[in-house]
């Protein structure tokens, strides 16, 4: 996916509210904002997003010296979610098809999105608790849950993109409708907003449950040539990834690939972009991003 003009004021925003988030002195803030305009003034519109995602973030890093702004708020999410994984399980193995009901929590986990402006860790709790009761009663934008049941069902090689922490231990209840063998689940290589990395995941139980790899990359997304040449290899490999959240959606809609994306769109422009509404839960469709696919007709 392209970077869109409605684009540009959102990477403004973010700059300036993860440096506040950071520090209070003006002057560095101010910094900040001159370097991502500079930076936003040089981007290719044919990049993704996350690209610029990633400018900023580093920039932010060098002006504050603060590697990981998010730290509290990644642990905040982990034990909110950890403290419904119990329920959440109960559920899942109750209900009719436990393969569906898995896919709609964890794409319910998507919410936990720092990285979108609309969430705070007060908000978390309350937030997550309304949007799983939607996620579990709310059409699918695409009917291609079949399509992805035959696709874990079929493949013996699966590569699990995970997207933010909290949202991960949401993975976890997907994962566990599949063959643990057959899944590898990634994380990020290192801080980056809100997203998942190692430590993230040995809080959620997932390093337990499955292979876990990094990606080698700092970038909300995953943009393959800045990962890791292991990552690349073993992205190559797989029969079959599946990519959460709109970061990878944003980077790898456009891979001539098998992935399905499983999100929330919370942004108008990536819903406008897949076909659907804001606020729907999305399941690709056979293995190609929607816009992929409808490009292909």
């Amino acid at each position: 996916m392209k970077i869109f003009l409605e684009c540009i004021p959102c990477f403004v925003n973010e700059a300036f509210n993860v440096s506040r988030r950071v520090t209070d002195d003006e002057a560095v803030q101010e910094r900040v904002l001159r370097a991502v305009l500079a930076k936003a003034s040089e981007l290719s519109f044919s990049q993704s997003p996350p690209h610029m995602g990633y400018e900023i973030h580093r920039i932010i890093r060098e002006e504050t010296g603060n590697d990981d702004p998010y730290s509290e708020d990644k642990t905040h999410c982990n034990r909110l979610a950890l403290g419904m994984y119990p329920d959440l399980r109960k559920k899942v193995l109750a209900s009719d098809d436990p393969f569906e009901t898995a896919v709609r929590l964890s794409i319910a986990g998507n919410i936990l999105d720092f990285g979108v402006g609309i969430l705070t860790q007060e908000m978390a709790a309350s937030t997550l608790a309304e949007t799983i009761r939607d996620s579990l009663t709310r059409p699918f934008a695409f009917d291609n849950l079949p399509l992805l049941r035959q696709a874990v069902e079929e493949a013996d090689d699966i590569l699990y993109l995970g997207d933010n922490a909290g949202e991960i231990v949401f993975d976890r209840l997907f994962i566990e409708q599949m063959p643990a063998g057959k899944v590898t689940f990634v994380v990020k290589g290192g801080p980056i907003i809100n997203d998942a990395t190692r430590e993230d995941a040995e809080a959620a139980g997932m390093t337990s449950l499955v292979s876990v790899v990094d990606n080698g990359s700092r970038v909300p997304g995953t943009i393959l040539e800045l990962c890791s040449p292991e990552f690349r290899e073993r992205f190559d490999a797989a029969d079959l990834v599946i990519a959460k959240g709109q970061g990878n959606y944003e980077t790898l809609s456009e891979v001539d690939r098998k992935i399905f994306f499983l999100l929330k769109a919370k942004c108008p422009v990536i819903a406008r972009d897949i076909g659907c509404e804001v606020g729907d839960i999305v399941v690709s469709g056979d293995g190609r991003s929607p816009s992929a696919a409808k490009r292909a007709e």
